[in-house]
């Protein structure tokens, strides 16, 4: 069993650099398959969920070689194959743009449900109506999501999304790079990461406009040829090492971002007394007063993330005063509310709001990363904590942050990783 072990308390100095965003990564890898040809992409971050990823794609056919670190040259021209191993794709999230790439390449689609974090239901409905308006019959047996375009190849067609999905407009793109005609998705997502998706598919030869707006077109072309394309930096990552400064105290200046992206965290910040000041590609953050309340509620780009809040929530612990986090987007994300009230937090939940009282601090503890972004949480708490806090599960942390112990080390966190015999095997075999 391999955990974290965090001796808190400290305030961070330094630099930290931040990594190829996972939520881009995590899209254009299975975009991949709609290239005839290599192409090379760069900057990705070295977390499980791209290795896995990759994986399905070799296991598929794909010849994956790796260039170096962060770089990977990628060619699906022989692939004949549309059926994703179970295995692999049922620990992954985002083993459902797999479904949008393969029917875009081969008009069928073999692909068991996602696996990755569980918020409640996380349904791909949304997807599935895009799918099916642009001509594909979709069902589910044998354990698998089965998808086939009826007349081989998807059809453009008019699309509008019942609610803002990242997932399914990303999803609906995949499909349609390579469909007969033009699609017109509206209502869609605007987040920096599907401006990504479209910029590489561009890059390859796609014809994707509007990305970025809540209406994006998409001209279906008949190739898309190799290139080499750059990940944009991770939003999510860099607004999680802007909250540990904030829980720690300290002075961090936060490297290889688009400042932009960082709009919503920032303003959050201000509000409670953090200094964030904005450069050409960075971020000094500083905090050195007292946290104040403030409220926050989850809504898509350009609002605060979804997948930031329970980072924001560990901060809003510390702060003097009542705040109010409303959550806009999941159903179930305060499951990390019972671990953070182990380290001394106050926070009742209802529903979609939970209310914060602040403490003066937290108090190291044994607790258990529930998905990726509590488990970053929770190591914000650890952070801030006096005395020692453990975190178990880390396998969640691992799916989106490259190095986050020595990027943390590296700016005078006290955290390691400890690797200690399994409990429980170890009572079975007494």
């Amino acid at each position: 069993m391999t955990k974290y072990v965090i001796h808190g308390g400290k305030p961070l100095y330094g630099e930290i650099d931040i990594s190829g965003a996972k939520n881009a990564a995590v899209a254009i890898i299975p975009a991949a398959l709609l290239v005839d040809g290599v192409c090379r992409i760069e900057n990705l971050p070295q977390i499980s969920d791209v290795t896995l990823l990759l994986n399905i794609l070799q296991e598929l056919g794909a010849d994956v070689r790796t260039v170096n670190r962060t770089t990977v040259d990628v060619d699906c021209s022989h692939i004949r194959n549309a059926r994703v191993p179970e295995e692999l794709a049922r620990k992954i999230r985002a083993s459902y743009y797999l479904i949008g790439a393969l029917l875009g390449r081969f008009g069928s689609a073999e692909v068991p449900p996602p696996g990755g974090c569980d918020f409640g239901g996380r349904p791909i409905d949304q997807h599935i109506k895009g799918f099916v308006a642009m001509g594909a019959n979709v069902d589910v047996r044998g354990g698998y999501i089965h998808a086939k375009a009826s007349n081989g190849r998807m059809n453009g067609t008019q699309i509008y999304l019942d609610i803002v999905s990242v997932g399914a407009t990303m999803n609906i793109m995949l499909a349609a790079a390579l469909a007969d005609g033009m699609t017109i998705i509206e209502n869609a997502a605007k987040e920096p990461h599907i401006v990504d998706l479209a910029n590489f598919l561009n890059s390859m030869g796609a014809e994707i406009m509007g990305a970025g707006t809540d209406v994006i077109k998409i001209r279906g072309v008949e190739r898309l040829t190799g290139g080499t394309y750059s990940i944009i930096p991770d939003q999510i990552e860099a607004g999680t090492y802007m909250t540990a400064v904030a829980a720690t105290g300290g002075e961090v200046l936060i490297k290889n971002v688009i400042p932009k992206h960082l709009e919503c965290i920032t303003a959050k910040l201000l509000e409670m007394g953090v200094d964030v000041e904005e450069r050409d590609d960075a971020v000094l953050v500083r905090r050195t007063g007292k946290l104040t309340r403030t409220n926050v509620k989850t809504l898509p780009y350009p609002g605060f993330p979804t997948d930031m809040q329970p980072q924001i929530a560990a901060v809003l612990c510390l702060a003097e005063g009542t705040s109010v986090i409303t959550e806009g987007v999941w159903d179930n994300r305060y499951r990390y509310v019972d671990e953070f009230r182990r380290m001394g937090a106050q926070i009742q939940v209802d529903g979609k709001i939970a209310v914060i009282e602040g403490v003066e601090k937290f108090t190291g503890a044994r607790i258990q990363a529930c998905d990726l972004r509590a488990g970053a949480a929770m190591v914000i708490a650890g952070l801030a904590a006096q005395g020692t806090t453990e975190i178990g599960h880390i396998h969640h942390i691992e799916r989106g942050y490259e190095d986050i112990v020595r990027k943390l080390s590296g700016v005078g966190a006290d955290i390691r990783v400890v690797v200690t015999p399994d409990e429980d095997k170890q009572a079975q075999v007494g």
